[in-house]
């Protein structure tokens, strides 16, 4: 818009102009994907394949050139009708209180004049001794806010209608109306004219120099250009994201999108779309890889350690999306909030008939101990139950926030952890697109917890068929049948040399653990007559009153004698390190729980 808008240039507006301005804007981005298409596909790659020589050389240059000025525009436009949408939908919100205030006006028979002044009829209200008086009418304050002015008393040349008060002027009840309508009709404006300017100065941003060049480094500045309509268009693009709907409304609404309003999304906001537990992995793992480096680069503008630990794990995770794997990794959250979230998937979880969401547990946190060995776990578990069946995606969801050391362990984190892992599970429940697909659900150390608690809330952990539980403290359960999947599909590994399943109760003394490990702990209930089954968090989920199946796990090197400390807590998955484990973790993930090795109870 030019100039400054006034209110009678917002009440008329029509926003639908701003929406199909963009639709155009749309077309032509459309058209030049396909062009681009066309010249690398039909005559870039044609010449390349079939010709050699300087001719051919210097054609097929100039066609890549012409591809990336397609590709700008493509961009470009898309940006500019991303930003009109966005404009068109912010300016919803002043307009419709501009139109109430209006039609509350002329409900009272009240007259707005151009520069947003409210003029009021006379009214008859009564004095103290029940006499009619006429109040006159007058005029209230347009642009801005003022103070009324309160009635005068003694003011010279107006008429007593008080007894005792001389010069008592009458207060016009209409006044006071006015004024407030004054002033809805002022913020309306003032707050479209903040986003008239706003997005002017983002559309302007837009505008390509004439006869440019696109180069390399131009379609670099594509990325600011998509981080300014971001800023600026954000607002009315999270407006329409259902964010306090279940997964599966959510699937709904994604669904129901038109293409070019699923690309706006990938493109210009995919932060807002990459976590969201509902969307099919696909388009989780697009906007997350496109979110990735934005991420990146806005983090290395930060100081401090925990910054940077979080940025080196970033930028691994970065470098491993950037070379081939296998199973191939989707990346389904990505994010720098408290310690650091990451989900990863090696392999389609919307596709697979297996399914595995591992919650790691004590100590972990976005490192790069989580991107070289917590990563590596869930792909292991993917690679072995793809011998038993090749459709299978193991996911490691780092999703909460988990205890750092083993002094800070409370609840705390498990409640606050459990809600956002049941509702990504319910996700990839609504997304999978098998009819029943087999899904597991795997905690380790404090994890186990996470995932006990989630199990024993109301409806249980969505889509789940079967548990883990490795290395455990305690789930906050006495018995596997609490976990919602029947004591039959409960599967526990611990080691007897795993030290944290073997914490000592929170009532019980410490003096057995401090002098000896687990063994220490052994010999202090032995001596002290204290179960032998409970641990901090509730029974020993590897325990016989506990009623789950117990598999074998290699017992791992003792944690005084053989100065192994954790070492035992953290070879479940490893191949190399625990055979026994990873092929019975992987066999019940493939949905062959028969196959596995057991183990007798403690």
């Amino acid at each position: 818009m030019t100039g400054t808008l006034t209110w009678q240039q917002l009440r008329d507006l029509k926003t639908s102009e701003l929406t199909e301005a963009g639709d155009k804007w749309h077309e032509v981005s459309g058209r030049s994907a396909s062009d681009r298409v066309r010249v690398d596909r039909a005559m870039t790659a044609k010449i390349t394949e079939t010709q050699e020589s300087d001719a051919a050389t210097a054609a097929a240059g100039r066609l890549r050139r012409l591809s990336r000025n397609f590709q700008y525009l493509q961009s470009e436009c898309g940006l500019v009708r991303t930003a009109l949408n966005g404009l068109a939908g912010d300016l919803v919100g002043p307009q419709n209180q501009l139109k109430r205030a209006l039609a509350d006006a002329a409900a009272l028979n009240f007259t707005v004049h151009e520069d947003g002044s409210v003029s009021y009829p006379a009214a008859q209200v009564e004095d103290l001794a029940g006499a009619e008086q006429e109040a006159p009418g007058g005029r209230s304050q347009g642009s801005s806010r003022l103070p009324l002015e309160p009635p005068a008393l003694g003011s010279p040349g107006q008429p007593s209608l008080y007894p005792g008060y001389s010069g008592f002027r009458p207060v016009n009840p209409n006044a006071a109306k006015a004024q407030d309508v004054a002033d809805r009709i002022a913020r309306a404006v003032r707050s479209a004219r903040e986003i008239d300017a706003r997005y002017a100065k983002t559309l302007n941003g837009l505008r390509a120099e004439k006869g440019l060049d696109v180069t390399a480094a131009t379609l670099k500045d594509v990325a600011r250009d998509t981080a300014d309509v971001r800023s600026t268009a954000g607002k009315h693009l999270a407006e329409g994201i259902p964010q306090d709907k279940s997964p599966a409304e959510r699937k709904k609404w994604w669904d129901g999108l038109a293409d070019e309003q699923r690309q706006e999304y990938l493109k210009v906001a995919p932060d807002l779309i990459g976590g969201l537990d509902g969307i099919p992995a696909a388009v989780r793992d697009e906007a997350n890889r496109t979110y990735l480096p934005v991420l990146i680069e806005e983090m290395g503008h930060r100081g401090g350690d925990d910054v940077k630990t979080k940025l080196d794990a970033l930028r691994m995770i970065q470098g491993k999306l950037d070379e081939p794997s296998h199973p191939p990794m989707f990346l389904l959250g990505i994010g720098d909030e408290g310690n650091g979230r990451a989900i990863v998937s090696y392999g389609n979880p919307d596709t697979s008939r297996h399914v595995a969401a591992y919650v790691p547990g004590l100590g972990t946190k976005l490192d790069d101990e989580f991107v070289d060995d917590t990563m590596k776990r869930a792909q292991d578990t993917a690679l072995i139950a793809r011998e038993s069946d090749p459709s299978v995606a193991s996911i490691i969801w780092l999703g909460y926030d988990a205890p750092q050391h083993v002094d800070v362990m409370s609840k705390g984190d498990a409640q606050r952890g459990a809600p956002a892992y049941n509702e990504f599970m319910a996700g990839i429940s609504v997304t999978n697109g098998n009819e029943d697909p087999h899904v597991t659900a795997i905690g380790h150390s404090y994890g186990s917890l996470t995932v006990g608690t989630a199990a024993k809330q109301s409806g249980g952990i969505p889509g789940v068929d079967d548990v883990i539980l490795l290395g455990s403290p305690g789930v906050d359960a006495q018995k596997a049948t609490e976990l919602g999947v029947g004591s039959d599909h409960v599967f526990v590994g611990a080691a007897d040399n795993d030290p944290v399943t073997h914490l000592p109760t929170k009532g019980e003394t410490a003096l057995g653990w401090g002098l000896g490990g687990p063994t220490g702990v052994r010999v202090g209930r032995d001596l002290f007559d204290v179960g032998n089954d409970d641990l901090y968090f509730g029974k020993d989920p590897a325990s016989a009153a506990f009623g789950a199946q117990r598999f074998e796990v290699d017992d791992g090197p003792r944690m005084i004698l053989e100065a192994g400390l954790f070492e035992a807590h953290s070879q479940y998955f490893d191949p190399e390190r625990d055979q026994a484990s990873a092929t019975n973790i992987a066999k019940v993930v493939a949905g062959r729980p028969e196959e596995i090795v057991r183990e007798k109870h403690r």
